[in-house]
């Protein structure tokens, strides 16, 4: 920390940030002062900052500890391409690659190792362990996706069990323990097997502001409706299926439409998925459709939409697959489709449970799932409220905020729904208060006498649906609480004796059936924002020279400063967010090369009489593939061809020999002399399987525009 004059200055140097985000600066600290930590932190929120600057101002080896090869293997990459000094040992790696690594290790080369639990507790592993302890010092270790130590997590794996074992091996050195959620019950479980010293917890609030939630009716129409979202969307996004079967055949149907997808799940070899993700990561593709199989250790930071096309599991699940849409901080979108259908589906998969508790826990679960789907108030309310966290107010950016139900007073029926809850001793759920309040005559009714109720029948002038409605708003502003022990009894608390006894109103959003929402099309891109697109296929070429994905060169951030900016120094160039000295020197001069030439061609070419046409034409000018601009408008690759054809007949400045090589040219256009232009398929027939017929409509336009 000497050589720094103070940890804004070490963030800069080793990261290019200026400044920390909210709880990075108190967690690092705390983590220099040789302290335990807990650190909850959403998705996109800087988690690995909190472990990683720490290391590379102490002196010594931080052993972090993570759970999937592409996560280590992603974060070293970039941490590599910061200039930092990380590795990883895992069982990619061949004998000579991991020797050398070892070499560097206890050379003092090496900052941060990147191990799996496994491979950490191994027998021998840990005789290496106790020469870099005597020959460069364990400074700290760093548990990653620590919630897989609880079985309470969404995602336990026995082996992290078995890491309390370093505390007695190592019981002076200090451990950061990392999650992105956890609920009281698992926090208390991490500390607990860790054996975490007087842990300094950080929650930091799970509220993603920059995603913007949406449900929509999931129908027969839902393929069409998820291809047109896509369609409409920019960047890349996963798409979420509950089973195998639904993932090939929609990344299938995504592919026959022209969207470069590919398929991610259980069934497929473990080399098949590991080249799915990486295609994924490195933006050869543009989808991915997923099981939850395709989960943690995703992260790529530019993912701009997530959607899902089948009802998640749990509210926990759905927050975990929807946040990794916007890790970068810019923003993005989260659409769950939603179809009452799909309850049975995972009904049948909750059956197959052979523990009748956790049976009752998941479809407790579930029915949290369809509450969030069918409820009025805020989305991010109802989330955020799930993980303990209270929000209050119109979000601005959930499909209930910006298509606002009206609001009415539905105190008087909310006294009637509580008194109906302490009348029934606090012992049912709302199904149940909704029959007695509506004179249901079901056997159980009787059975606990509850016919004989004051409150027995008072609410027959509502109707199931809404009194569910009020039951779940109720629920979501915390004006009554529910066990989680999967019974889903309702309790009444402060605020429900607040509205008994008239001291608090309640307002509720009530929904109107069959509401269209409308939907908002897309304005056209800025010219920063097109200057942004050059950018990031420039980002594309030098990530694909060096085998990693485009995020590791320069975050989506990065890349919309710098089209703002437009920085044609290498010293305003390394002023920027996000690039540090090491950065500007290995790639400063391509990114200002670019900018420069884009500043210096702003002028736009003279309109075409198509304004799709004069569209494809600008992208086709900033170096789009006909593939690209089809990706990038949402078409097909046909009708962008076409575009192209018909730009050429007019005489419009398309520049054929990157679309046709100049030998292939000459060949078609000596067909066209001695066949003729009218026909392509004679043309095809006698040129062969090596031209493409959109190589043969392409110089059939030009030849054509020699004609006139």
């Amino acid at each position: 920390m000497a050589q720094f004059t103070s940890l804004e200055a070490a963030l800069k140097h080793f990261f290019g940030y200026d400044s920390f985000r909210s709880g990075q600066k108190q967690i690092i600290e705390h983590a220099l002062n040789k302290r335990d930590s807990l650190t909850i932190m959403p998705t996109g929120g800087g988690k690995s900052l909190c472990f990683q600057l720490p290391a590379l101002l102490r002196s010594g080896l931080t052993i972090v500890v993570s759970p999937l090869i592409a996560l280590m293997q992603d974060q070293v990459d970039a941490l590599k391409d910061n200039g930092i000094g990380a590795t990883f040992l895992n069982s990619t790696l061949n004998i000579e690659e991991a020797r050398s690594r070892q070499i560097a290790i206890l050379q003092g080369k090496i900052k941060l190792l990147y191990v799996a639990p496994e491979r950490l507790l191994n027998p021998g592993f840990g005789e290496f362990l106790e020469r870099i302890a005597g020959k460069v010092g364990i400074s700290a270790i760093a548990i990653d996706e620590a919630h897989c130590v609880s079985e309470w997590g969404h995602d336990f794996r026995p082996e992290y069990r078995r890491l309390q074992t370093l505390r007695q091996r190592f019981p002076q050195t200090p451990i950061q323990a990392l999650t992105a959620t956890a609920t009281k019950r698992v926090q208390q479980d991490i500390i607990q097997q860790l054996n975490l010293h007087q842990p300094q917890i950080h929650i930091a609030s799970f509220n993603r502001t920059n995603i913007h939630y949406e449900v929509k009716t999931k129908d027969r129409t839902i393929y069409r409706q998820l291809l047109q979202n896509i369609r409409t969307e920019s960047g890349s996004g996963i798409v979420y299926c509950l089973s195998r079967r639904s993932v090939e055949e929609v990344a299938l149907k995504l592919q026959h439409d022209g969207i470069e997808a590919l398929p991610y799940h259980a069934g497929l070899s473990d080399k098949q998925r590991s080249i799915n993700q990486t295609r994924f990561l490195r933006d050869d593709i543009r989808v991915i459709v997923a099981t939850i199989a395709f989960g943690m250790g995703i992260n790529k930071p530019d993912v701009r939409f997530v959607y899902h096309y089948d009802l998640p599991r749990s509210l926990e699940n759905f927050y975990q697959e929807s946040g990794r849409a916007g890790r970068d901080g810019e923003p993005a979108k989260s659409i769950l489709f939603f179809s009452l259908g799909d309850l049975k589906k995972i009904d049948f998969l909750i059956e197959q449970k052979s523990n009748e508790a956790e049976q009752r826990i998941s479809r407790q679960q579930l029915r949290q799932v369809v509450d969030y789907a069918e409820g009025t108030d805020c989305r991010r309310t109802i989330i955020l409220r799930y993980f303990g966290e209270r929000y209050r107010g119109n979000c601005g950016k959930c499909d209930n905020c910006l298509n606002p139900k009206p609001i009415e007073d539905w105190t008087i029926e909310a006294q009637k729904f509580l008194s109906c809850v302490a009348r029934c001793r606090e012992k049912f759920g709302a199904m149940h208060v909704i029959d007695v309040l509506r004179g249901s005559r079901k056997q159980k009714i009787q059975q606990y006498g509850h016919h004989l109720l004051s409150t027995y029948g008072i609410g027959k002038d509502k109707t199931a649906d809404q009194w569910k409605m009020l039951a779940r708003s109720l629920l979501h502003q915390g004006l009554v609480a529910e066990s989680n022990d999967g019974y889903r009894i309702l309790k009444l608390n402060k605020a429900s004796w607040e509205i008994l006894r008239k001291q608090r109103s309640v307002e509720i959003a009530v929904s109107k059936p069959d509401k269209q929402r409308a939907v908002a099309s897309n304005s056209r891109k800025a010219e920063a924002e097109i200057l942004f697109d050059r950018l990031r296929m420039l980002r594309k070429q030098i990530a694909d020279r060096q085998s990693v994905p485009p995020y590791v060169i320069f975050a989506d951030s990065s890349l919309k400063l710098m089209a703002q900016v437009r920085p044609t120094t290498l010293d305003s160039f390394a002023n920027l967010s996000g690039i540090n000295q090491y950065k500007t020197q290995q790639y400063g001069e391509s990114f200002i090369s670019t900018i420069r030439e884009f500043t210096a061609q702003q002028k736009l070419p003279t309109p075409l009489p198509s304004g799709s046409q004069m569209t494809t034409l600008q992208l086709h000018q900033q170096g789009l593939s006909a593939a690209e601009i089809a990706k990038e408008r949402g078409m097909a690759v046909g009708t962008i061809n076409t575009h192209l054809c018909e730009l050429i007949e007019m005489n419009q400045p398309v520049a054929l020999n990157k679309l046709v090589t100049a030998n292939k040219q000459q060949a078609i256009i000596q067909t066209i002399e001695k066949l003729g232009d009218n026909l392509l398929k004679p043309l095809k027939e006698h040129l062969g399987e090596e031209y493409s017929y959109e190589e043969i409509r392409l110089v059939r336009g030009w030849w054509r525009s020699q004609q006139k």
